[in-house]
């Protein structure tokens, strides 16, 4: 059974009584923490990085027990924040000096919570929260102002009230969908008071011994088990939907598909840690080799949090993991052992800049490996890169993209279908106008995923003209040759893509 489905079966049974006794509460931090524990060939895990998720599920699945009884929907409010204080205990911890600021009062905090369920309308818009952008940038101010701050005692009262003062506001006359509403505000309340007053725990790999990766690991059991740690990956048809629509050969010019390829993405994913990171990344490049980037102070610390943020991650510490089993080197030496050396390796590897237009001394720095493989760049008139997909959504939305068709591998033993479902796909688009003739990329899988692999592929066989592997992705399976090239003498990563050769149900 999948994470999703194992955590709303937990939560339906808790919210059933609308109680959490000592022992209940005791059973799901439990399965919360074994949820947590890397597992030899198991898809159930969960990271900090997917709390934004379980914290709304919570709330989602509490809407289904609302009743007529005001009374029996305090009960539900006051088991809500049992399972947040859960979710909390396992996957957090406070990121808040002991001492708060001067001017901080427990009235004051009250006061600003209840005038931002006061002052909702109720009226919910595309996005889902019903607490206004003034309301949210109060509250952000009261918990990071240095004066008005929580000191670590508060935090525990803090949420609390945000579900005891939520109840005062349980509509009168039990109105669901309002009694609705109200719970998405306190789940803006809660997250605020998480994302500004707590941190993740540090996530750590207990793999087995007999699973953990060793000189003899082959590539295929490396994205196996990679595959199987990215709890961040999206579902399709839940978090994401595709319209493959026709397929086309690559020299074929005519245009296969008239609508887009992504139908929908659930923007909340963009709250997540690593993805919210990333993102912010997107917007750092001039996508023309041979114009000189620049990096402002402003770059330089959202390339820091992007590193930290999947330095958090299961299948980033995997691919640690497996570098220093295959004795790798970077500059001659040996990968380092500690997360804050190999964070460095990753940023040299990843972001430093180089030039990939030439021009001897007179050399622009004009490229680097992420902008290559996560960002895209046009040379001599064609698209270079551009291998991930949450570029190609953000592009496409833009209008920026006409996507033209997919593209069927070309082993003839292929027995599998193109379809909305596949987490693979080679297709042929335009990006402003310049052509991709043949592009290949994942769909749906998270950014620590697709940095891991290619970081693990650059590490240990940079180079190497066939890497192929089978990759078993649940519903079908994908032959890929996971290519690698390496650029400045061998110290940077150059390009990094699958090419599916077969597919097969």
């Amino acid at each position: 059974m999948g994470t999703d489905l194992v955590i709303e079966r937990l939560y339906r049974q808790v919210f059933e009584d609308r109680a959490v006794d000592p022992e209940e509460n005791r059973e799901l931090i439990s399965t919360l923490q074994d949820l947590t524990r890397i597992k030899s060939g198991s898809n159930v895990l969960l990271t900090p990085d997917k709390l934004i998720w379980l914290r709304a599920a919570a709330f989602r699945i509490s809407g289904e027990f609302l009743l007529g009884d005001r009374g029996e929907n305090v009960k539900l409010l006051k088991a809500v924040n049992a399972v947040v204080r859960a979710l909390e205990t396992t996957l957090l911890l406070p990121s808040l000096e002991s001492r708060g600021g001067d001017e901080f009062t427990t009235g004051a905090a009250e006061d600003l919570i209840r005038s931002i369920y006061g002052g909702s309308d109720f009226e919910e818009d595309e996005e889902g929260p019903v607490v206004t952008t003034a309301e949210a940038q109060a509250l952000k101010d009261f918990l990071t102002n240095s004066s008005t701050r929580p000191p670590l005692n508060q935090l525990v009262w803090l949420r609390s009230t945000a579900f005891r003062v939520g109840s005062e506001f349980l509509d009168e006359g039990n109105d669901k969908d309002r009694n609705i509403l109200l719970l998405k505000s306190i789940n803006v309340v809660v997250h605020y008071i998480e994302t500004y007053c707590m941190k993740p725990k540090p996530l750590e790999i207990s793999l087995p011994p007999t699973h953990m990766p060793t000189s003899d690991t082959d590539l295929e059991t490396a994205v196996r088990t990679l595959w199987n740690l990215d709890s961040n990956r999206l579902e399709p048809h839940k978090d994401y939907k595709i319209d493959v629509q026709n397929s086309k050969h690559p020299s074929n010019k005519d245009d296969s598909a008239d609508d887009p390829l992504f139908t929908y993405v659930n923007r909340q994913v963009f709250h997540r840690p690593t993805y919210k990171a990333f993102h912010a990344l997107l917007d750092n490049y001039s996508s023309y080799t041979g114009e000189e980037e620049t990096v402002t102070r402003k770059e330089l610390a959202e390339i820091d949090a992007f590193l930290n943020a999947v330095m958090e991650t299961a299948p980033m510490k995997y691919c640690h993991q497996f570098a220093l089993a295959k004795s790798a080197e970077y500059k001659g030496d040996p990968v380092p052992e500690d997360d804050k050396s190999f964070k460095k390796v990753l940023n040299s590897i990843w972001f430093e800049l180089y030039s990939r237009s030439g021009g001897g001394r007179h050399r622009k720095m004009d490229s680097s490996g992420f902008e290559h493989v996560f960002v895209g760049e046009v040379k001599n008139g064609k698209i270079s890169g551009f291998h991930n997909w949450i570029k190609f959504y953000i592009e496409e939305r833009k209008g920026a993209i006409d996507y033209r068709g997919y593209i069927k591998p070309r082993s003839k033993r292929s027995s599998a279908e193109t379809n909305d479902d596949d987490h693979v796909l080679t297709l042929q688009f335009k990006w402003n106008g310049v052509e991709k003739f043949v592009g290949s990329f994942f769909i749906g899988v998270s950014p620590e995923f697709e940095l891991a692999l290619y970081t693990l592929a650059f590490l240990t066989f940079a180079g190497e003209k066939e890497n192929i592997f089978v990759l078993d992705t649940g519903n079908e399976s994908f032959e890929l040759d996971l290519k690698c090239h390496d650029y400045d003498r061998g110290t940077k990563v150059g390009s990094c893509y699958v090419e599916a050769l077969a597919h097969y149900d």
